[in-house]
């Protein structure tokens, strides 16, 4: 069988190559056979893979351990379920599972359009398989993943990682892959138009669709990449700036960009060459971040590990798609100028413009922050950490501004928002936000960071509500049906917009859940058979450890009762996995969770005492995390509705007109911010207390320093005060010298310097402000005040100029002109 396997993974690389070039040779000699015989090749590529992903499938199943990674990433205890998603568990299958994908994106994008776009069919055609082309080339000289034994296989495999043998990283990567893979589409679609000079509007219409469904697969991956952190990881958080986590989020912010964008180009024929642009920056993204993960230029928790030949290979393909891609854009530059220009600053168009810059000097700042610690390597041969701390930062306030114009956007009319309307628009959301900020004042909540970020997250639902109010009041009025049926035909008739609204509800539940976090609680306790202790408003008892084997691992459990108001309210089981074929790794953390809307309270058993049956609990309250996972279904039912067909609510617009409407597809943005062994159970789960309770922070400045000073023993830079597992000796050790400072009575100041010159800045999580490392905090305000300058200039350069005053305009009836305003949001 892995004989067959790397027979079919040659035979899709010469099909490919096929296809790619006589695809090209076809619209050249303008020869349809050609043409219908490259894209039957193309066709047959989806066959190909698909029968090699069978193989690999089969050998997983059969436990085929002569394939060395079959062997390496399985065994023959594992679950049903992990073998066969092994397949796409480790750095060889997981190319080949993204040539599969692609193959099937590209063989439907090509079927769906080969009629509408027969002009462009051969060239996509080409630049898709020339990108599987590539993975298809590492798969055959460098990484095959049938690479089979010289010598006689061993018996058993070894097993897929532990923190992969989990059902959210079971249908992570995927949705992460489909992103990814998704994102090239447009791509080829885009380069097509370039190739041809065929730059009308017909290219986006072809790919918004597919650059919109590959955004919600983008936006699904990075959520269950969230909910596994959570739910596994044992941390307590969801999002720590890991480079691949980071990697994800990059094409999401310029895919984001352009669903913004495109809307301009379709209404006013503005930002063409920008869309052009943020089409192939996405692609190329998706690259670079398959990049920084396979092939060891950034060191993380979840990278498939070092490989310098495979980083040479990439790089050489990414100056490839840059050169050629860009050279392009500049060559076509005559046929993608505006047609139209910007009427006025305070207009959809110029928000628009503020908000893309703001997305890409979002992914350009994470980009960097990422590169910093390779870049500073190369540069001064020494490798610090920029982590947590200093993403939070940045990234922050840039997370505000991006939700305040998820609600400022759909206020603004295109071309120009006259005074009145903007008072008439901006009354009732401002309303909401100011009473929110007021009411948590009023109730003793803190209004900065948490508190602005509720009023925030009003204004906008305000907006929301303001919009869906006025929308179903004017056709309540027009058609004479119940409000109900009113939103409903109104939905259905603006599809787009309305569905965009529903995405901002999303966004504004999911803020809500990062808000939650400020209010968040954490305690450490070391509890005795049947002791007790109490947290917040609840109490925990220790009912007893249990230790249990399934086969594939030894499985520790703490039972804990879990009481509230004098009332048993659950039992929970937190505890620790010990995986046979991993004795030399540290145990999963099996994390228990009792969830409700208001909180989650969020158990760990970082450690045990076997002499005593003692048992170490780190706690974690978390206010309103579940809303982030609502947050994304409301965003995803959202989305649904704008890729709806048009005939879907044909019952409800029968009688009017139906028409194209606008939506500002929000930004799921910052998912980031507000963060976001021996062999033996006796052994691995033993030590003093004092390493159990491991100083747990006693004060406000306590608290602060060990936010602020972050761990250093491989877990991903993850702070001290976050880092308890297994238990960790590095953050024990800081957190214990944390605590002698303060008990010496040294300032915070000389606390961060006696730690840094014990053990190096990289224990700071960001850059100090001095030397080369001076240019990580210079960064952002140099791109900031670069973007401000291009924005300038852009909207100075599109501003009319002369424009003659407009007659005055006779009295209108009311109702008329309410409902004019309501038809001139949608049209030009």
């Amino acid at each position: 069988m892995a004989s067959l396997g790397s027979f079919l993974l040659l035979a899709a690389f010469v099909i490919c190559s096929y296809a790619a070039v006589i695809s090209v040779v076809g619209a050249r000699r303008r020869s349809r056979a050609l043409i219908e015989s490259g894209v039957g090749a193309f066709y047959l590529i989806t066959a190909v893979m698909t029968v090699a992903s069978a193989v690999m499938v089969n050998a997983f199943l059969t436990d085929d351990f002569s394939i060395k990674y079959v062997a390496h990433y399985s065994e023959a205890a594992q679950p049903l379920f992990y073998k066969i998603t092994s397949y796409w568990g480790g750095l060889d299958g997981s190319i080949m599972f993204w040539v599969f994908l692609l193959s099937i994106f590209g063989t439907c994008a090509v079927y769906t359009n080969r009629e509408r776009h027969r002009e462009l069919i051969p060239y996509v055609v080409a630049t898709i398989s020339t990108v599987q082309m590539f993975f298809l080339f590492l798969m055959v000289v460098h990484k095959n993943p049938f690479t089979t034994f010289l010598t006689e296989a061993a018996p058993d495999g070894k097993g897929l990682n532990p923190l992969l043998q989990n059902y959210w990283m079971a249908i992570h990567p995927p949705s992460l892959y489909t992103g990814f893979v998704g994102m090239t589409i447009p791509f080829a679609f885009g380069i097509a138009a370039l190739v041809t000079g065929h730059l009308d509007d017909s290219w986006l219409r072809a790919v918004r669709r597919w650059t919109m469904v590959s955004w919600l697969f983008l936006s699904f991956g990075l959520t269950l990449g969230m909910i596994w952190a959570y739910e596994v990881l044992g941390w307590g958080g969801y999002w720590g700036w890991d480079p691949v986590e980071n990697a994800g989020l990059l094409p999401w912010f310029t895919a984001t960009a352009f669903l913004h964008s495109v809307m301009v180009q379709e209404r006013r024929s503005m930002l063409r060459v920008w869309n052009v642009v943020l089409v192939i920056m996405t692609f190329f993204l998706t690259i670079f971040g398959t990049f920084m993960t396979r092939s060891g230029v950034v060191q993380s928790v979840h990278a498939f590990g070092d490989d310098p030949e495979l980083a040479r290979m990439f790089i050489g393909f990414m100056v490839v798609i840059a050169t050629f891609s860009f050279g392009l854009v500049i060559y076509r530059l005559p046929l993608l100028k505006a047609r139209n220009e910007l009427d006025s600053w305070i207009s959809r168009e110029a928000a628009f413009l503020v908000n893309n810059w703001i997305l890409l000097f979002s992914a350009l700042f994470i980009l960097f922050a990422t590169m910093f610690p390779t870049l500073s390597e190369a540069v001064t041969g020494n490798r610090i950490a920029v982590a947590q701390p200093f993403f939070n930062k940045w990234m922050l306030p840039i997370g505000f501004v991006l939700l305040f114009l998820t609600g400022v956007g759909p206020l603004l009319a295109w071309r120009k928002s006259a005074i009145s309307n903007l008072r008439d628009s901006f009354v009732f959301p401002v309303l909401a936000g100011v009473v929110t900020a007021v009411a948590l004042a009023a109730f003793g909540f803190r209004v900065w960071v948490s508190g602005l970020c509720f009023a925030i997250c009003a204004f906008v639902a305000g907006t929301v509500v303001q919009e869906f109010w006025r929308g179903a009041n004017v056709r309540r009025r027009a058609t004479g049906t119940d409000v109900f049926t009113a939103l409903v035909g109104l939905v259905g008739r603006n599809k787009r917009r309305y569905g965009g609204y529903i995405v901002h509800v999303g966004i504004v539940l999911i803020f809500l859940g990062f808000a939650g976090n400020g209010y968040k609680r954490d305690q450490q306790l070391l509890l005795k058979p049947g002791e007790t202790a109490t947290v917040g408003a609840y109490t925990v008892r220790n009912d007893g450890i249990k230790l249990t084997d399934d086969g594939q691992r030894q499985i520790l459990t703490g039972h804990v009762a879990l009481f509230k108001d004098g009332k048993q309210i659950d039992t929970m089981y937190p505890g620790k996995s010990f995986f046979h074929k991993h004795e030399n790794e540290p145990p999963r953390t099996d994390v228990a969770i009792r969830r409700t809307p208001a909180e989650d309270f969020y158990v760990i058993m970082p450690a045990v005492e076997a002499g005593t049956q003692s048992m170490s609990l780190e706690i974690h309250i978390n206010p309103l995390v579940d809303w982030i996972w609502m947050g994304f279904g409301v965003l995803a039912f959202g989305t649904g509705i704008a890729l709806l067909p048009e005939s879907t609510f044909a019952f409800a617009v029968a009688k009017l007109p139906a028409e194209a409407a606008t939506t500002t597809l929000s930004l799921l943005l910052v998912l980031a911010l507000f963060a976001g062994s021996g062999t033996r159970v006796s052994a691995q789960m033993g030590g003093d207390a004092a390493m159990q309770t491991s100083f747990y922070a006693r004060t406000p400045e306590e608290v602060k320093l060990q936010h602020e000073i972050v761990c250093t023993c491989g877990c991903g830079h993850i702070t001290i005060a976050e880092c308890r597992k297994d238990p960790c000796p590095t953050s024990h050790e800081l957190r214990g010298e944390v605590a002698g400072y303060l008990d010496q009575g040294r300032s915070h100041d000389e606390i961060i310097s006696a730690v840094v010159a014990k053990h190096s800045e990289e224990v700071l999580g960001a850059p100090i402000d001095k030397g080369f490392n001076r240019l990580a905090w210079l960064f952002p305000y140099l791109a900031g005040a670069t973007g401000a300058v291009l924005i300038a200039f852009t909207a100075m350069k599109w501003t009319r100029r002369g424009d003659p005053t407009p007659a005055t305009a006779a009295p209108m009836d009311a109702d008329l002109a309410e409902r004019l305003d309501d038809e001139l949001r949608n049209l030009d």
